[in-house]
């Protein structure tokens, strides 16, 4: 055992001693030694229960035959941290969960790992800390939130968080009163788990299933139903099981593993920050996964689900429908299913008794929302490294578009303009400086979507930027371009009236310029001059790679 290190022979005897202290018994100290790594916080909503979850990981380790011993990590809620300076240390905090996992798994020897995430950075951080460490690991999310509903004289409406932020624009045009909002506000968030629609936090948490991190519901069993505490349960006995058979992350998450994840997130319509993470954990799992790939599992994967932001339906209703395991089965030719999974069975195993049980939810092949999949990577003289939009939620007469350039260096300045009424139809809104490096910490740019849509613009205006977007944005919003501005990528070389063009069926992001033009403006642009110069942020910029290698760090 690997904890043997702590706990074993007569030079150990101080480490002894101090596991005593801690309620450790003679009995238990020849037993295995699990870390159960949680990520519990009074502040997101998606972990405010994450106590009872561990609480039940820990029966099922102890009735396994383990020892465990809760840790925790931090934890980020996007929402709360959206439109103002603490969304930059959003994507931040993914590197120092994974890094903080990292230092606690190894400092006390751990012979396996029981990780407890459920938000958006949460999820990923943890997934890269497991590769990286390559013990024996074990995943359960805390669940998603159950969907709120609004009592309206048309009858009940349901509602989510992503409701809220639209209703801000229909407020602003004068479509809905304060005191409508205010009534929406208080239901559209009923209780703890992570927003109810296919936003990044129930995205990521649903791929961490297929890539076989986490047992069959992980990614839709509802924060408060009693299967949740259940499955956390079954966990905690499964990581025993995982540590006697040396089970580790690496043997699972494979290049295959990977395909079968881009696939399924391909089929969900999922957030597009799923490739901006799984691009990372490729990266610690030693794995070389190229952008150029997702387009192809994109070609030939067809959407079979509309989830809130793109449709009416939300995670429960997912969960209810048969699951992952039941889009996987639909999607079975187009899977590697002897992938292998922490449940002990490969992938196709798992889901070969799964079942459609509401084919409105979870469509067949046959009968896809589309032919191709939910995600596209676009590429171009705009982005030649890349940029991701989530397809699925943009509306038909948008995934072509040509119009002119309106240029802000940062999102505040792009919000002032589309509040005032500053932007035309057919416009092209350019948010720039927002990446990995010139945010830092490429911020979600959900408030000015969010303020488009409430607005009914999101038909008439495109957005493009080198930072990100929520999950839950909709629309022609077109993130990651890269490289960035700050890096001296060609949407720095953009002016006011520059024509852009966006293709989404032929991937395309261009703009009209000639590369000899764009090579001069670039050529006369200052040195980028870091916005934050102390901190973390600090350190995160000068070590921050571009988002189209998924923004890790520079080891």
């Amino acid at each position: 055992m690997k904890s043997d290190a702590i706990k074993k022979g007569i030079e150990r005897a101080p480490h002894r001693s101090l596991l005593r202290a801690v309620g450790c018994t003679e009995a238990e100290m020849g037993k295995l030694f699990i870390g159960i790594i949680n990520s519990f916080s009074e502040i997101v909503p998606g972990h405010i229960h994450l106590r009872e979850i561990a609480e039940a990981v820990k029966a099922g380790v102890r009735s396994g035959g383990g020892v465990p011993f809760e840790v925790n990590t931090i934890a980020v809620c996007d929402g709360i941290a959206m439109n103002h300076p603490g969304m930059k240390y959003s994507l931040p905090s993914r590197e120092l969960i994974a890094d903080s996992v990292e230092i606690v798994a190894e400092a006390h020897a751990f012979d396996g790992l029981v990780f407890i995430p459920n938000c958006d950075k949460v999820v990923p951080g943890m997934l890269m800390a497991a590769l990286r460490l390559n013990l024996p690991s074990v995943f359960i999310s805390g669940g998603p939130m159950l969907a709120g509903h609004l009592k309206t004289s048309q009858g009940s409406r349901t509602v989510d968080l992503i409701s809220v932020f639209e209703a801000v624009g229909e407020v602003a045009r004068k479509q809905m009163s304060e005191a409508e909002l205010k009534k929406l506000e208080e239901v559209a968030c009923p209780g703890c788990g992570s927003c109810a629609g296919m936003f990044t936090a129930n995205t990521m948490n649903c791929l961490t299933e297929v890539l076989g991190m986490g047992l069959p519901g992980n990614g839709t069993i509802p924060a408060v139903a009693e299967r949740r505490r259940q499955l956390a349960q079954d966990a905690g006995k499964q990581i025993t099981r995982l540590v006697a058979e040396n089970l580790c992350p690496r043997d699972i998450v494979t290049q295959q593993a990977l395909y079968n994840a881009f696939t399924v997130d391909m089929a969900l319509g999922g957030s597009s920050n799923s490739v901006l993470h799984l691009m990372a954990v490729a990266h610690e799992a030693g794995i070389d996964f190229p952008l150029s790939a997702v387009n192809e599992i994109g070609e030939r994967t067809p959407t079979l689900c509309q989830l809130s932001p793109a449709g009416e339906y939300r995670i429960e209703d997912l969960d209810r429908a048969g699951g992952i395991p039941a889009v996987m089965k639909e999607l079975n030719g187009l899977l590697h299913p002897e992938s292998k999974t922490v449940s002990g069975k490969p992938l196709g195993e798992v889901m070969q008794n799964a079942g459609v049980v509401d084919s409105d939810v979870i469509h067949s092949i046959s009968n896809a929302y589309s032919a191709k999949g939910g995600i596209a990577v676009l590429f171009g003289n705009l982005a030649p490294e890349g940029a991701v939009v989530k397809r699925s939620a943009v509306v038909a007469e948008m995934q072509t578009h040509r119009g002119p350039a309106r240029v802000f260096d940062s999102e505040e300045e792009a919000m002032q303009a589309i509040t005032r009424g500053n932007i035309k139809a057919g416009d092209v809104i350019v948010i720039r400086y927002e990446g990995p490096k010139g945010g830092p910490g490429m911020r979600e740019m959900l408030t000015p979507t969010s303020l488009l849509s409430g607005m009914g613009r999101d038909k008439e205006i495109a957005l493009i930027t080198d930072g990100r977007f929520s999950g839950g944005t909709r629309g022609a919003a077109i993130g990651h371009v890269s490289p960035e501005a700050a890096s001296r990528g060609p949407i720095a070389a953009l002016n006011n009236g520059d024509i852009i063009k966006i293709d989404i069926p032929n991937y395309r992001l261009d703009v009209e310029l000639s590369d000899k033009e764009i090579a001069s403006r670039l050529a006369k642009l200052a040195e980028f001059e870091p916005r934050v110069k102390s901190g973390y942020l600090k350190d995160y910029t000068e070590k921050v790679l571009s988002a189209s290698h998924g923004a890790v760090f520079r080891r």
